[in-house]
């Protein structure tokens, strides 16, 4: 089974090389543990353990890490990695390699001595272990693991002054970690071999000895972004474990905020529970060739429980995303279905229905679980139809229909109905049959970065994609009252109404690429309009739609995406880099997102009828995406990236709809074709190692 990463010392020539890669473990619940590569906390959102206390919401960062010194005789080894501001810690050094076998392992190396170290979530419970082999030993040796202790929200630091908040105590081999200011906070970690020895007798720099941290952490990438902070973690106790003369030595630590008894649990256990499911989800997805296995494994981390409807959700990404409308919709075909989680499909579909207001999906759901979800957007409600039409298609059975008539068919006429009449953010059908919205300040498309008074894309009127979905909506419900025996009429005459007028309003036929805007129209060449052709109902004929992929190949297409802006406008930016109102101003400007790579390949391959030289085109697409895999996160897909030497990943470190847009052009329109008869004989492989 493909699910291996392994990462040697060429990948941390130097620390700002190392923290450029980075892993993920999930359970579920919207918790995740994180770090770089070399062990260096580069950014505020990761942590060993990062929690949510209201899944999927309410996150806060509990264990930052572990790090480890290693005593023989009169050496010691200092593998613990971080940057501080004018120095660092360069335990690296000592890191031989890294790899990734569903789960992360370090592997050190001082003089004799090997170091296994492996880390693992419980799935559905907020704990992690971290597991321990020690080999090589010749003489009496000392290994002190050191906890890290962040206990505060995940987008927040500490200061030395903050920690004082903090108290430990110590019960056997049971540590137990709170605040006195937020009784949310209550940790165990435990150890399962050694004891642990009082910190505060060690030297400090600190004015009160009896509270002990490791002060002014710099968070590398978060420093580049234009965050000043920087973070100061407790660290109470250390773990100390003797290893004998020739002993091969395993323990573990296991942190936690459940309220069960930890000391019964076994850290290797952990490992290989966390491991086994995710080999059985692999295994369901029947193309098991590396790009869908390695996809199928990624998927998993953003699926996960909502405790507010007792169903499932879609996380849009990691570290710092909540659920998405319109992210969950556009991913669900490829985190779901693609991979046959059908009953986690279903599930997402009743938890969005369940918020349907005004004809309106959540846009978002906040970070908090006490606060309302937010309702500003225009496309989420029809990227819905969307996905309720590749739910249908790909499980075709007599009791999925009943499942969408009984339960989601009312919500899409609600939908309708209020796109038709108009709804909240001056969202509503003109005379036309197009479909227009926002005003002012509004930002309700996927293009909705403001700042301040500062509309940086206003899209207001009738955006391209808007009706493009509309129309496909349109489609969807026609089919549906045609299988449910039902007058689908109405929707026909206006899916008809809405094909004219579109044509009209939106071909640039000097340009032979689509307005971004009609009413009035705004001719930037940006990425929606590959909508109008990939989505399954649109309404151009084969020549326009080869015309609209031939100008987004040469003005919009990069390496892992295509651009926000066409690289030859002159507002266009090519850099998502430096403070936050930079990088702001180029979100939607030029960047590069990965997610629409998937709509592209859908139209290339569409409009060159899937022919040979397509699917090798598309196949190759795919094929690059295999290297920035064991880049950025390991085995995920970013969020964004620069414009220009579309590169390193920028953003969120994995994206939902980055993922799962890739998973389904790959299932949908390479796989299908590649053995097909025709094809060519030399290329007629899925990806390989």
């Amino acid at each position: 089974m493909h699910t291996k990463y392994t990462l040697g010392k060429s990948n941390w020539r130097t620390l700002e090389q190392g923290y450029e890669r980075e892993w993920l473990l999930t359970n579920g619940l919207g918790s995740f543990s994180g770090g770089t590569v070399i062990g260096d906390t580069a950014r505020i959102h990761t942590g060993y353990l990062v929690a949510s206390l209201n899944p999927p919401v309410n996150r806060v960062n509990i264990l930052s890490k572990v790090q480890e010194t290693v005593t023989c005789g009169d050496r010691t080894f200092d593998l613990a990695c971080q940057q501080f501001v004018g120095e660092e810690k360069a335990g690296y050094r000592y890191l031989e390699q890294f790899k990734v076998d569903i789960v992360p392992t370090y592997c050190y190396q001082t003089d004799e001595i090997s170091i296994e170290k492996t880390i693992a979530m419980e799935y559905g419970k907020n704990t992690v272990a971290v597991c321990y082999t020690v080999t090589g030993a010749t003489e009496p040796t000392t290994i002190t693991v050191t906890p890290l202790f962040a206990m505060r929200p995940i987008d927040r630091v500490n200061s030395p002054e903050s920690i004082r908040k903090f108290r430990s105590s110590v019960y056997g081999r049971t540590m137990l970690v709170s605040r006195t200011d937020d009784a949310s906070f209550n940790v165990k970690f435990y150890i399962s071999e050694g004891e642990f020895s009082d910190r505060s007798l060690l030297p400090t720099s600190m004015a009160n000895p009896t509270f002990i941290a490791e002060e002014n952490q710099l968070l590398a990438i978060d420093s580049r972004n234009g965050f000043g902070g920087l973070d100061t973690q407790y660290t109470p106790y250390d773990a100390v474990i003797t290893v004998n003369p020739n002993e091969t030595k395993k323990f573990y630590v296991i942190c936690s905020t459940e309220d069960e008894d930890i000391t019964a649990k076994n850290g290797f256990e952990l490992v290989r529970s966390y491991t086994e499911r995710m080999y059985n989800i692999i295994k369901r997805n029947p193309n098991r060739d590396i790009f869908s296995t390695h996809l199928t494994w990624a998927a998993d981390a953003f699926i996960v429980d909502r405790k507010s409807t007792g169903l499932k959700t879609i996380l849009a990404g990691f570290p710092w995303f909540t659920d998405w409308g319109r992210d969950t919709m556009i991913a669900m075909t490829g985190l779901t279905l693609c991979t046959r989680r059908f009953d986690d499909c279903e599930k997402i579909l009743k938890s969005f229905a369940m918020y349907e207001k005004n004809g309106l999906i959540p846009n978002v759901f906040p970070a908090s679980a006490e606060d309302e979800p937010m309702y500003n957007t225009m496309d989420a409600s029809l990227w819905y139809f969307y996905a309720v039409e590749r739910y249908l298609h790909y499980t075709g059975k007599e009791e999925n229909d009943a499942f969408i008539k009984n339960e989601i068919f009312p919500v899409l006429k609600n939908i309708i109905y209020a796109y038709e009449h108009g709804t909240d953010f001056s969202i509503g059908m003109d005379a036309d049959g197009l479909v227009r919205g926002g005003s002012e300040k509004d930002q309700i498309t996927w293009m909705d970065v403001r700042v301040g008074d500062w509309v940086v894309t206003p899209r207001h009127g009738k955006p391209v994609e808007i009706n493009a979905l509309w129309y496909n909506a349109l489609k969807v419900m026609e089919m549906l009252c045609e299988k449910f025996d039902r007058d689908g009429s109405h929707y026909t005459e206006l899916a008809e109404k809405v094909k004219k007028s579109f044509v009209q309003k939106f071909w640039n036929a000097d340009g032979g690429y689509l307005y971004d805007v009609a009413d009035p129209c705004e001719d930037r060449i940006r990425p929606n309009q590959i909508y109008a052709v990939s989505l399954p109902y649109t309404m151009l004929d084969r020549a326009k739609e080869r015309s609209i992929v031939n100008v987004v190949s040469k003005h919009l297409f990069t390496t892992y995406g295509l651009r926000s802006l066409s690289q030859y406008d002159p507002e266009y930016r090519s850099h998502y880099i430096g403070k936050l109102i930079k990088r702001d101003g180029a979100y939607h400007m030029g960047t590069s997102w990965g997610f629409l790579m998937g709509g592209y390949i859908s139209a290339f391959c569409k409009v060159y009828d899937h022919s040979p030289y397509a699917i090798r085109r598309a196949k190759d697409i795919c094929s690059r995406y295999l290297d920035h895999m064991s880049d950025g996160c390991i085995n995920g897909v970013a969020e964004i990236f620069d414009g220009d030497f579309t590169c390193t990943s920028r953003g969120c470190f994995t994206q939902a709809w980055s993922v799962g847009e890739l998973l389904r052009a790959y299932t949908e329109d390479v796989l299908p074709y590649l053995r097909k008869p025709g094809q060519n004989p030399e290329k007629n492989e899925p990806l390989e190692q």
